[in-house]
């Protein structure tokens, strides 16, 4: 999650990790404890099914947790924004040994290392915080980006499964990253931008429960 704060680079706003940057070195213990993490992360890299042949981009990798976790069996990338995070991530990653390119920058095709072209896509708690022009467009491009049977591996919030849920989601998620951007998750804007954007088999492949309301994990296919 992160707040309403915005900082720019390269003329576009981007929402440093939970808000403000003097916040980001306590964004891996705030997600630890309030979105079960551990729980769906796990699951996450379960379903990307990572192996010595893929080559992995991670859009809004922030503090490299899954890059990390990935790159134990394949090639990664991961791309954010904001050089704070990626300063954190490039030191986790070497902690943990692991070899990651992590590149500062919006996603796009552009920036990514010459020649190098993903097998598969992942992205974590990241587009329930963007406009809705910005889901469309990073969607899309995921789409043209990856080849025929690539696949799109997603956690983050969509459609909350009971009230209790959708009453933490809004009280939590909405108030901190805002209604306007939040709101289209919730009413299962992922799965009709999935849908559209040519993608297959784009239902959720679990809804994980947490204390900030329910993160959906997909498994998309490019057709």
């Amino acid at each position: 999650m992160s707040g309403m704060g915005k900082t720019q680079i390269k003329d576009r706003d981007f929402t440093p990790a939970l808000g403000a940057h003097w916040l980001t070195p306590f964004y891996d213990f705030a997600i630890a404890g309030f979105t079960r993490e551990r729980t769906w992360r796990r699951r996450l890299v379960e379903l990307v099914g990572p192996s010595a042949n893929d080559r992995i981009l991670d859009i809004g990798c922030g503090t490299g947790s899954l890059a990390v976790a990935l790159a134990r069996a394949a090639d990664i990338v991961g791309v954010d924004p904001d050089d704070a995070v990626l300063r954190r991530a490039e030191q986790k990653a070497a902690r943990a040994g692991a070899h990651v390119r992590f590149v500062n920058g919006f996603f796009s095709k552009e920036i990514l290392p010459e020649t190098w072209r993903p097998t598969k896509i992942v992205s974590s708690l990241v587009l329930h915080q963007t406009p809705l022009d910005e889901k469309k467009r990073i969607i899309d491009a995921v789409h043209d980006l990856l080849p025929p049977g690539g696949v799109f591996c997603l956690a983050d919030y969509g459609r909350q499964p009971t009230r209790v849920q959708r009453f933490l989601f809004a009280q939590i998620v909405q108030r901190v990253d805002g209604f306007e951007n939040t709101t289209p998750n919730a009413e299962g804007v992922i799965e009709r931008l999935l849908n559209e954007a040519g993608f297959i088999g784009v239902e959720p492949r679990t809804v994980i429960p947490t204390f900030t309301g329910a993160i959906s994990l997909w498994r998309a296919v490019r057709n």
